[in-house]
């Protein structure tokens, strides 16, 4: 008997009669059979994502001290590619992907989503989340000492003299000392996932929270005051006067890193009605042009780990690194699709009969979120063996990617990316970026659930029959059968709402206000279908469907046929599992 069976078989000893079941929900009795009732077709969350949020719940509420006299929980990641992932902020932004697409799974529950992301958000601007800024000041008094692997990946005439990949070197010349982490003329990647992480909130609650004055912690623990706004008014200034790119480290620029800022301000500019991404938009075009290499026959020749500006050095390698592949597709498929093409043609991932080559965490999502079933099915049989998914905890409630790390929990920045190839479909990832459920702030909304006792794995307004499809379970298996309360509001008329539960009539209900009514129920998996009269012509808040499925991607992307000859960055790198470097990150 496989986990799930034996989850399903605890639930069924667990469960109550269907009499007592429907008197304790409010039902008739009397009934003898569920009376019949729509398909219920909607998204819901599946068994791994409803195991990964309550995971990650706990972790982001969690306290802990992100000071300067203290040091973030253990379970935050800073173990990840040392030198270059290995701070806790990266775990922040990481774990919010798979919160985003959670969310647009039930666009009508979204509570336990905010709170999970302005818990992430409101780490970033600590001392913590700066902490390499706040601490590399000059030049690395270690670089004539570099090991080989990690001397090959700076400019021949230069080692010796020169910081590592990741040294951000705060205060080296022209620049000088930058107290302030957001100010500084470099530290891009620092700003853009912090922007992108204040942009996913935004997007899930509705919340102008992070627009309003919040304070950063700088240099010596000095504080600065700042809004998202003028953090994107910085990035926009910025990348305008640097068509390259602005630097991450100084004196680097990381395509991967403004990838991944190029995608919080296409979100903002989403949600806002500003051009603020058009910078980015620019800079797509200066990567085709500088950063990459085409053969006469139209295949990837090489590309562009980093460019350091100031003595006109580039590290190129054979591929681009799947990590910027992942940010660049929800904002520029068609480039992002010859970049994934070029991968696997080099990899042999659509051959089945090849051996699994350049497998990792990214590969799995990218397959999938670029529709390519064939890459996708041989890399995640690969994954399932390798990357060591499970249940754990307390009745094995809560679920993780472990990795074979043997750690305490599972590796955070691994383990939060490839939930995101967990979650709904392909397409979803970049869907999220299209604002697929404009109206959900105004429609019928849960709110109220006492999670991580009970959990919402469906809730989905259907405007074709004016319901609310809501689908509920014992997110804490020991607390099923507990009586427990939510509230539904933002509804057309309460006075008028019909309920039904598991296909019967439900009465234990009532109304608090014109647009909310109260719900009294037990913790456990039910379905309630919510009769509202709420109607919207929308057609994205029905079904939508991906922005890029398989056969349009291959349409819109050049096969290549890049190969990995040499030493990759990940392998110079010292092998670090989550180097986003390379197609082997």
């Amino acid at each position: 008997m496989n986990e799930h069976d034996q989850r399903t078989r605890r639930d069924l000893i667990k469960g109550v009669g269907a009499t007592a079941g429907a008197l304790s929900l409010g039902l008739d009795p009397l009934f003898s059979a569920p009376a019949p009732q729509p398909p219920n077709t909607f998204p819901q969350l599946n068994e791994r994502a409803r195991g990964w949020l309550r995971f990650l719940f706990e972790k982001a509420t969690t306290k802990d001290d992100w000071t300067s006299k203290g040091k973030p929980n253990e379970w935050w990641d800073q173990y990840t590619a040392p030198g270059i992932l290995s701070y806790p902020r990266f775990d922040l932004s990481e774990s919010t992907y798979a919160v985003i697409m959670m969310a647009d799974q039930t666009p009508a529950w979204r509570e336990v989503y905010s709170r999970i992301v302005d818990e992430l958000a409101g780490r970033y601007p600590t001392y913590w989340g700066a902490v390499d800024w706040l601490t590399q000041i000059g030049d690395d008094p270690a670089r004539g000492n570099y090991p080989p692997l990690v001397m090959a990946l700076l400019p021949p005439n230069l080692r010796g003299k020169y910081n590592r990949v990741g040294w951000v070197a705060n205060g080296i010349e022209p620049y000088g000392l930058a107290p302030d982490p957001l100010g500084a003329d470099g530290n891009l990647f620092y700003r853009g996932w912090f922007n992108l992480i204040m942009s996913a909130y935004d997007y899930i609650s509705g919340d102008d929270k992070w627009r309003k004055p919040f304070k950063i912690v700088g240099y010596q623990d000095r504080e600065f005051e700042w809004t998202q706004d003028r953090i994107v008014e910085r990035l926009n200034q910025q990348w305008g006067e640097r068509p390259a790119g602005i630097h991450c480290e100084n004196t680097k620029v990381w395509p991967f890193c403004l990838s991944a800022a190029g995608l919080g301000l296409h979100l903002y500019d989403r949600l806002h009605g500003t051009k603020m991404h058009s910078v980015t938009e620019n800079w797509f075009e200066y990567f085709r042009h500088n950063y990459m290499g085409v053969t006469a026959d139209g295949k990837l020749e090489w590309s562009t780990f980093y460019y350091d500006p100031v003595v006109n050095f580039k590290f190129n390698q054979p591929l681009q690194n799947l990590g910027t592949l992942f940010y660049m597709l929800p904002q520029n498929p068609e480039l992002a699709g010859f970049l994934y093409q070029a991968a696997v043609a080099a990899n042999g991932w659509d051959n089945p009969s090849k051996p699994v080559r350049g497998l990792s965490y990214l590969s799995v999502v990218v397959s999938r979120e670029m529709g390519d079933e064939t890459s996708y099915k041989k890399l995640s049989a690969a994954a399932e063996q390798q990357f060591e998914p499970k249940f754990f905890g307390e009745d094995s409630a809560n679920f993780g990617w472990w990795f074979k790390l043997n750690e305490k929990s599972p590796r955070g920045q691994q383990s939060a990316l490839m939930m995101v190839s967990q979650i709904g479909k392909g397409g979803d990832w970049s869907r999220a970026f299209t604002n697929p459920h404009p109206t959900k702030f105004k429609a019928p909304t849960v709110e109220g659930i006492d999670f991580p006792a009970m959990g919402v794995n469906q809730a989905w307004n259907d405007s074709a029959t004016g319901t609310l499809n809501v689908a509920t379970y014992a997110a804490t298996p020991s607390r099923r059968g507990s009586a427990t309360t939510f509230r539904v509001t933002r509804l057309p008329n309460a006075r008028k709402v019909k309920i039904f539960v598991d296909g019967q009539p439900f009465k234990r209900f009532h109304v608090v206000g014109p647009d909310t009514i109260h719900i009294d129920c037990t913790i456990d998996s039910h379905y309630y279908r919510i009769v509202t009269a709420y109607r919207d012509t929308v057609a994205s808040e029905s079904h939508p469907e991906p922005a890029l499925r398989g056969s349009d991607a291959k349409k819109n992307a050049t096969f290549a046929s890049a190969s990995l000859n040499g030493a990759s960055a990940a392998s110079l790198l010292a092998g670090a599992p989550g180097c986003p470097c390379c197609a082997k990150g």
